[in-house]
């Protein structure tokens, strides 16, 4: 019986969610095989198309996130679930944030590619993107700044405060500002 009201379920967010989100976005391994997808549309639809937080996503965002301008933000269809929790702040105004295939991206995470100017507060820096590899992970209450790079299958300690890259990739990085905590084996 589960089964069926499951089917009956997605059948219906089939139906219903391409007038609220962008169908391009309603694809995926959240879409495709499972119902979360689906779970994560119903509950966003409020408090983003009714209410406003982050109206103009074409996809389902948790409104406790804020994402500035989607066209400067890359990221797989496979990884929707880095939009789901709570507090991410994507500020990606000019610059772009490239998220790579199976990372994550942990509650209270700012990314962010646009400082103030030191001596002019009114005014910002040039931005500069963000590119985070493939299969990384950043920790809760992490910030990634302007012009970094991680390479592929780095961990970004919890509380980081990330101001250079890691280009190499296959690193645990940590602290304040970040560095090096240990070497991770390549995968085979």
């Amino acid at each position: 019986m589960r089964k069926y009201f499951i089917k009956l379920f997605i059948l219906l967010s089939r139906i219903v969610m391409p007038f609220f989100y962008k169908k391009d976005y309603l694809q995926g391994r959240w879409f495709s095989n499972s119902a979360k997808g689906w779970r994560w549309c119903w509950k966003c639809i409020f408090m983003q198309k009714i209410i406003g937080y982050n109206r103009k996503i074409p996809f389902p965002v948790s409104h406790r996130n804020n994402i500035n301008k989607v066209e400067n933000l890359i990221f797989d269809l496979d990884d929707m679930n880095n939009f789901q929790n709570f507090g991410c702040y994507f500020q990606n105004f000019e610059g772009k944030i490239f998220i790579g295939k199976g990372t994550y991206i942990a509650p209270n995470v700012g990314l962010i590619t646009q400082n103030h100017k030191i001596n002019d507060l009114d005014t910002h820096e040039k931005p500069k993107d963000i590119i985070l590899g493939t299969k990384c992970w950043v920790g809760m209450n992490s910030i990634i700044l302007p012009g970094v790079t991680l390479g592929d299958n780095t961990i970004v300690g919890a509380g980081s405060i990330v101001t250079k890259s890691f280009k190499e990739g296959n690193y645990v990085i940590a602290g304040n500002p970040a560095k090096i905590i240990k070497r991770l084996d390549a995968k085979k």
